[in-house]
């Protein structure tokens, strides 16, 4: 009479297996999460960036003051909302504003974010 099943050494071997896959399952789905944050930052900049292209064009050729962080973009000379407090992008992980990066002044800026992965990103005035 032959009994049939698997021993102990077979399910471990497979237990291993699975393990290891899992790992890896997980090291990829947390890299595809940064780079998807990361891609969000770059697009937050560019829409940003062209907020005080428009705040440019339309408030006496110069750029909005970001200060320490961007908030809304209203030019007061004509009244016109270009980017509400309630539309402002903020960073995908910390829920902040994105801050100044060297010069913001009403000449030009820079708005850096850190990326999770790469190089930092950055956008600069256009004019």
């Amino acid at each position: 009479m032959i009994k049939k099943g698997f021993s102990l050494l077979e399910l471990l071997v497979v237990i291993g297996i699975i393990a290891i896959l899992l790992a890896i399952a997980a090291v990829s789905y947390s890299t595809i999460q940064k780079k998807s944050r990361d891609a969000r930052r770059q697009a937050d900049l560019k829409s940003i960036q062209q907020a005080a292209e428009q705040y440019y064009a339309a408030c006496g050729f110069t750029y909005p003051n970001f200060g320490s962080g961007t908030s809304e973009i209203l030019c007061t000379d004509p009244t016109r909302m270009i980017l509400p407090t309630e539309k402002l992008p903020l960073d995908p992980k910390t829920g902040t504003a994105y801050g100044c990066n060297g010069t913001c002044n009403p000449d030009g800026f820079t708005l850096c974010a850190t990326p999770e992965l790469g190089s930092e990103i950055c956008v600069t005035n256009q004019q």
